[in-house]
């Protein structure tokens, strides 16, 4: 079968291009109402039934028959003969990427994840004490996507933080277990481990049952059932973001080989009919030569059906006056991914205001931030880089404000905070505080 890739051809010297632009854009981030009303149940369920229920969804989803969850548990044993058991070039792949990826948190956490303090000329403490989230739990996808990487991205920087306990659920339709996301499951240092999926295992993480332990967080990526269940338990727990289809985005002066852009937006269409690839560059007759070669490079390709759907549906190659302008609409779609594909890649860094990971010239392919280039992968999406960050160690720890005010700081302090409380009508506030006024005289 001969699939086609039609990214829309779009240029801002257009009448129509801000019509045709936002059309290219727009996805809807709301939910279907089913899926809603399904997880709903399904959430409701879990808190009042706990493991029974876990359990009966995990045999309706996922065909996997067990007693109790226990049954489901992967022992640190199970992991590491998972480990032990890949390909010495699997191996010393996953260890090299594991060490990079804790290498950069480690970093991260040295630059700004440690408390402070300081002492005003009376002797008042102020500061801030940063401490790790007790226990999170880490959704890893299953069934016919298998991430590996993803168990890295997540578990590492939570490790990194100094997380006491890291649970990882992760489906098995049909009982079958990757190898790769148990060894990753073993080299980030993962606590405990579930075979279970779905919005099932995010009520179990966040409710907690007779087996699967409450956590305080829920991070990782999951299809709409569990986007929509962790959008559910916020609140109750803290999650990482509510992500929506992978983006790419590819700032390009024309310098690098077309076949290697063509291969950069299949990188992403290939995730997703509804992910999206974009390329941006001034150079009309060099857009021509990468649609040539989506042509030439896409029967070749395993997944070229969803490649063409998304590359058709949500795809386009725009054609813009400059770079400066290509850089401008860069940063009105702050994309997930964004690759700046030029000679000299920090001439136009600069001008980047949003985006949730940069990748800075022709050879930093995204494929190398998605898994060993040591920055995390969990990004950003849908426009939320203007605002949102990629997951880090700060996301597994939280802050707490020191405040030691001596008997000198308490005289200032207090008549202060007496005149503002009198103000608000709280006098049992502004008596707080003229309590420990010393008296003259």
């Amino acid at each position: 079968m001969t699939f086609v890739a039609a990214p829309a051809r779009l240029s801002t010297s257009s009448a129509t291009f801000e019509q045709d632009f936002a059309q290219r854009l727009h996805w809807s981030a709301d939910t279907d109402a089913a899926i809603e009303q399904r997880v709903a149940d399904i959430l409701a369920d879990v808190r009042q039934r706990g493991d029974a229920a876990v359990l009966d969804y995990t045999a309706r989803f996922d065909g996997l028959q067990a007693a109790t969850i226990a049954a489901l548990e992967l022992t640190q044993a199970e992991l590491k003969v998972a480990y032990d058991s890949l390909p010495a070039v699997q191996r010393n792949a996953l260890a090299a990427a594991a060490a990079r990826v804790r290498q950069y948190h480690e970093a991260q956490k040295k630059a700004n994840g440690e408390s402070w303090s300081y002492r005003d000329a009376d002797g008042t403490l102020l500061g801030q004490k940063v401490t790790p989230l007790d226990r999170v739990g880490i959704y890893v996808p299953g069934g016919k996507a298998a991430y590996p990487s993803s168990v890295l991205m997540n578990a590492i920087p939570a490790h990194v933080a100094g997380v006491g306990e890291i649970i990882m659920v992760v489906p098995t339709p049909k009982g079958e277990k990757n190898p790769l996301v148990l060894a990753a499951a073993y080299v980030a240092g993962v606590t405990r481990a579930f075979t279970i999926g779905g919005a099932q295992a995010v009520a179990a993480l966040a409710y907690g049952t007779a087996t699967v332990p409450k956590v305080d967080k829920i991070t990782g990526p999951g299809n709409a059932y569990v986007a929509s269940a962790k959008k559910h338990v916020f609140g109750l727990v803290g999650i990482d973001m509510i992500a929506g289809p992978s983006e790419i985005l590819v700032l390009a002066d024309g310098s690098t080989p077309p076949d290697w852009v063509a291969m950069d937006l299949f990188s992403q269409a290939e995730h997703d009919e509804l992910a999206q690839s974009i390329l941006l560059c001034p150079d009309a007759a060099y857009i021509d030569a990468v649609q040539a070669a989506i042509d030439r490079l896409l029967p070749e390709m395993p997944r070229a059906e969803i490649i063409a759907k998304s590359l058709t549906g949500r795809g386009a190659l725009i054609h813009t006056r400059s770079m400066e302008e290509a850089c401008e609409i860069s940063n009105r779609i702050a994309p997930e991914h964004l690759e700046v594909s030029s000679n000299d890649p920090h001439r136009w860094e600069p001008l980047l205001k949003h985006a949730g990971a940069i990748f800075l010239g022709a050879y930093t392919s995204e494929s190398l931030g998605d898994y060993c280039a040591g920055p995390n992968h969990v990004l950003p999406t849908s426009g939320t880089a203007r605002f949102s960050s990629p997951l880090g160690v700060y996301d597994f720890q939280k802050r707490s404000s020191l405040i030691e005010v001596s008997a000198q700081g308490a005289q200032a302090l207090g008549q202060i905070a007496s005149v503002l409380a009198h103000g608000e009508g709280l006098q049992g506030h502004a008596r707080a505080a003229e309590m420990r006024l010393q008296q003259e005289g």
